[in-house]
């Protein structure tokens, strides 16, 4: 994996494997230069969504083409405290989106990691 990689979510890689041209070649170019990133609980929200044997197939073959992340005990602390801190301020997020969020933060200070997804995130 090159230093600049992206983590791609749940929801942009639906729309991937829907075959939407909007992500369709962006999500492409970036598996072809090995800096999709992904993490367990996106696998496993992809897993629990399939329809058709078919796609665990193809599904099988992209989890092989991805890097893949773990989210440590230390970044689920850290995600539960900016939780509990923003529901505080009015805004609830689903835990998980929040520990993505903070993933990039946490794999490397050398890593310059972005995040897509098509949930709403306030910064």
């Amino acid at each position: 994996m090159t230093e600049d990689g992206v983590i791609v979510d749940t929801s942009v890689f639906i729309e991937f494997l829907k075959g939407s041209e909007l992500y369709g070649s962006a999500i492409t170019l970036l598996l072809e230069k090995n800096r999709v990133i992904s993490t367990g609980i996106i696998i496993a929200e992809l897993l629990q969504g399939l329809k058709h044997l078919r796609e665990e197939k193809y599904l099988a073959d992209l989890i092989t083409a991805v890097n893949i992340f773990e989210i440590t005990t230390d970044l689920w602390i850290e995600a539960g405290n900016l939780s509990l801190s923003l529901r505080r301020k009015g805004i609830n997020l689903p835990l998980t989106n929040v520990a993505i969020a903070l993933l990039p933060l946490n794999i490397t200070s050398k890593s310059s990691l972005s995040t897509n997804t098509l949930s709403k995130f306030p910064v």
